[in-house]
């Protein structure tokens, strides 16, 4: 881990290895990813007291001009190519479209694997976590991605334990980031663990950041609130979901749907994946993160129209499934403060 000194000069110097920075772009760029690594690791801060990283940019075809994902046609030219990885200590590998474990340039694959050998730290941005799959460094290890895709990246790479629920996962030498602005929180906590609080704090201030989010991306998933209709259960789902403030028990839903508590059992578990018990408190947090974010109803309130015997069993819920308390996640997302 990296630690501040000061020079003569009243400079904040790191005593790190983390000198070398290379970011590997993959058509179509994705470009609020690749601006993201660029305002954390490309931009020469030394007025304000710390020395610049030495960055490159990196791709197959440094002459060619790169795609970008964009409506409006334009493109990125890589300074160096993918040899130009080779020697750096953190290499971040920027997001573009999934597209099959074998569906990347081999010479991006290979570049991605010789810097992990070469002890390089790896930090992928969004989607850019399916090239380390790819490449096979997630191994054994844990990981996450962006929350649209979390169950693709743990079918294509089953040997690597996908936490859906955070913003990044940090392996000492491997980190992945969830989607989009997640890759803000693991490179500013990527800088705090080798460079030191003080630096993480002066980048995430210009950036007009936190340099530290509480909770994870549950807070940020929108799931429907209510199944389709057509479920093996009759319309059961839907019927539970617009009927929430009723204590409902396994035995009371399965005479409902007229079958006996073992058949119930077995069909709900094949519909949801999951519990009656554990499928209802989620419908119940869904509904409270609605009513949180579009009324100013209290949360007794809140709790009572959702079917929480309490605001206390609500806040304990609430911070358990979402990450964060429900006070936090109104003043995030409820309309009155956007």
């Amino acid at each position: 881990m990296g630690v501040l000194v000061e020079s003569a000069a009243g400079r904040l110097k790191p005593v790190t290895p983390l000198k070398r920075v290379s970011v590997i772009l993959t058509e179509p760029v994705s470009l609020f990813e690749f601006a993201m690594a660029v305002e954390v690791f490309g931009i020469d801060r030394s007025e304000e007291g710390y020395e610049p990283f030495e960055f490159r940019i990196c791709a197959v075809h440094p002459d060619r001009p790169l795609v970008a994902k964009s409506t409006a046609p334009f493109t990125i030219t890589a300074t160096h190519g993918l040899d130009g990885v080779r020697g750096s200590n953190l290499v971040i590998v920027s997001a573009t479209p999934p597209r099959g474990e074998n569906g990347y340039p081999p010479e991006v694959i290979q570049a991605i694997r010789q810097a992990h050998e070469d002890g390089a730290i790896l930090l992928s941005l969004c989607t850019g976590g399916f090239l380390l799959g790819a490449a096979g460094v997630l191994d054994g290890r844990r990981s996450t991605a962006h929350w649209m895709y979390c169950d693709e990246f743990q079918r294509e790479f089953p040997r690597t334990a996908v936490d859906p629920d955070v913003l990044y996962v940090d392996e000492g030498n491997v980190i992945t980031s969830a989607g989009t602005a997640a890759g803000i929180d693991a490179a500013l906590h990527l800088v705090r663990r080798e460079l030191g609080q003080e630096i993480a704090i002066r980048i995430a201030r210009r950036m007009v950041v936190p340099p530290h989010r509480d909770g994870g991306q549950a807070q940020y998933v929108d799931r429907p609130l209510s199944p389709d209709d057509s479920s093996s259960l009759g319309g059961l789902l839907p019927w539970i979901a617009e009927n929430l403030v009723v204590q409902h028990t396994s035995r009371s839903l399965a005479r409902r749907a007229n079958l006996s508590e073992r058949t119930f059992a077995r069909k709900f578990q094949a519909e949801t994946g999951t519990t009656p018990h554990k499928w209802i408190t989620q419908q119940r947090i869904l509904q409270a993160r609605r009513l949180l974010e579009e009324t100013d109803l209290g949360i007794e309130e809140i709790a009572d129209r959702v079917g929480f015997s309490s605001g206390v069993v609500l806040r304990d819920h609430f911070r358990r499934h979402v990450g964060v308390a429900p006070g936090d996640y109104r003043r995030r997302f409820g309309l009155a403060h956007n």
